[in-house]
């Protein structure tokens, strides 16, 4: 199948599995976060998998590719966006495995049935305030800035739809992790791992992987740093 590009689209190569993922540079591409959030999921043979946020799409491409969940959604607001996600879905011929849906998360548990996933991801904004931006609701922006939904919001979310002893997996910043936690175990999600990764051994840590478990027992993993430094070398 060929992909339909749009004006100002192109097509990468994500060098797994021969697939490809169509984006937009003008609206929002998709980082290293999204790799390392699919690298850090476990997921058992035909789990059920509902990423948050989805963007382009690439989190549940890349799962797909890395895991034999059974069934993979992605929920994404803005609709250019899913419009998108979903045209790379059935360029990569995986229809039968993932399915795109506009929606919002605030309104998620409208959507979908309580406690239906064994696992929830989300690579969400990592930025509390818009305040400065020229135009806030910059597709970029709403990506990177908590404008149309908070870290409450989505927690919110993955607890309402995830079952009891499912995961719920994020990236997110390290310095926001007091809130982070007390976010999740107000919502019964209880962190059991983590893992921190450095741009160089010698610097803090600028981003952090997290998995906590629907009323999991309090007991956290610290996983090894994943440091990436070698890259620059």
């Amino acid at each position: 199948m060929e992909a339909i590009l749009k004006p100002g689209e192109r097509l990468d190569d994500l060098q797994c599995k021969g697939y490809h993922i169509i984006q937009d540079p003008k609206r929002f591409c998709f980082g290293v976060d999204a790799v390392y959030l699919s690298n850090f999921v476990r997921a058992k043979p035909g789990s059920r998998i509902l990423d948050l946020g989805t963007g382009t799409g690439i989190i549940p491409i890349l799962l797909a590719a890395k895991t034999e969940a059974g069934h993979i959604i992605g929920l994404e607001i803005q609709e250019p966006s899913a419009e998108m996600a979903d045209r790379s879905v059935r360029l990569n011929r995986l229809e039968d495995r993932i399915e795109i849906i506009q929606g919002d998360i605030k309104e998620a548990a409208g959507l979908f049935p309580a406690a239906s996933f064994d696992i929830i991801t989300s690579n969400p904004p990592y930025i509390i305030s818009s305040h400065g931006l020229e135009n806030a609701y910059e597709p970029k922006n709403i990506a990177r800035h908590e404008i149309l939904c908070s870290l409450e919001d989505v927690v919110n979310a993955a607890a309402f739809l995830v079952r009891p002893g499912g995961s719920f997996f994020l990236i997110h910043k390290p310095f926001r992790l007091a809130e982070i936690f007390s976010v999740l175990m107000q919502h019964k999600l209880e962190p059991k791992r983590m893992r921190m990764i450095h741009s160089y051994i010698e610097k803090e840590p600028n981003l952090v992987l997290l998995e906590a478990v629907r009323g999991g027992r309090s007991r956290l993993t610290v996983e090894p740093p994943l440091v990436v430094d070698h890259m620059t070398g």
